[in-house]
């Protein structure tokens, strides 16, 4: 099978490329930044069509992650180009599919969990999810989030593309052992005795195990599922009983609290936003799960340990 993945040089790209290589798979990442990695890199600009385009001709499957970190402060300047990155980018590949002689067979589309309301009383899935971005007292930069993540879908629904079947994945937040990812940061404040509730500590955080969120793509691939799919574990879970599993896993019992106050300061100091920890993440698989697919890390408990046991190793 050939993979092409737009964008792919980041974490999520690195695990699903490593995963795809060692499977014998012919993976081709494209990148504005090529690096020296197992797989083929491609260069491209994520902007106009180019040479690159001619990896999707007679590719199996392409899954585009492109788009700008959000992982910083949301300025005027970073609001743009985090907009923008996410959608010209995925104009692009849908021009590149469009074109192909022999497209790919599935196009599946980054999108984000985040796209959904913040809220405590009830899950969101596909179907009776409450998208987001008219909470009332809803900070600025939440409703900037979810403009940006209906955009981006819009952007994917417009491309026409009637050879290809069309997924949207609404990720969770991808749990591995890999340095600098969003594991190994909640685990470097648990080490540190930081690594208490955040807030009040009752938003949900929807999460997902770095092995099903491998095994949920082949799925998907190997699918007839088409347009928005969640993709992640079924049992989100409140913040402060996150970060107590993830204690207990590490072999940890206190944790210091971090109220909203520091939070906001935290996140200024970093050049990041607050919203990555506050708003409630409430979201389950319904669509994922009635095709069939079972998780391998169903719940937080068991997921934390094996990735605890796994960062450790890779600390040796």
């Amino acid at each position: 099978m050939k993979v092409v993945i737009p964008g792919g040089s980041g974490q999520v790209g690195t695990i699903l490329a490593r995963h795809f290589h060692a499977n014998r798979h012919e993976v081709v990442v494209l990148s504005r930044t090529p690096a020296a990695v197992p797989w083929r890199v491609a260069a491209w600009d994520a902007r106009t069509l180019g040479p690159w385009a001619a990896e999707l001709d007679g590719a199996d499957v392409v899954i585009n992650l492109a788009g700008r970190n959000v992982n910083c402060r949301y300025s005027p300047a970073n609001r743009r180009e985090i907009k923008a990155s996410r959608g010209v980018s995925t104009q692009v590949v849908g021009e590149g599919v469009r074109s192909a002689r022999t497209p790919p067979r599935v196009w599946l589309q980054a999108s984000t969990a985040t796209i959904y309301a913040h809220r405590y009383d009830a899950p969101n899935d596909e179907r009776t999810g409450v998208i987001g971005g008219s909470e009332r007292d809803a900070p600025d930069t939440w409703r900037f989030s979810t403009d940006v993540a209906t955009a981006w879908e819009a952007a994917f629904d417009a491309a026409e593309t009637p050879r290809t079947r069309k997924v949207a994945i609404r990720s969770a937040m991808t749990m591995s052992p890999d340095r600098g990812g969003v594991f190994d940061t909640l685990l470097w404040l648990v080490r540190r005795g930081l690594g208490g509730p955040s807030g009040d500590g009752r938003q949900f955080v929807s999460w997902v195990h770095d092995l099903d969120f491998i095994r949920a793509v082949e799925w998907l691939i190997a699918s007839d599922l088409s347009g928005p799919v969640n993709l992640s574990a079924p049992e989100p879970l409140p913040n402060a009983e996150f970060m107590r599993e993830l204690r207990r896993a590490w072999g940890t019992r206190f944790g210091l609290p971090a109220s909203r106050w520091m939070l906001e300061l935290g996140a200024w100091a970093m050049r990041t936003e607050s919203e990555l920890v506050l708003k409630s993440r409430r979201v389950v698989p319904t669509r994922l799960v009635e095709s069939g697919f079972t998780f391998q890390f169903p719940t937080w408990p068991a997921a934390a340990s094996d990735l605890c046991r796994r960062w450790r190793e890779q600390a040796k």
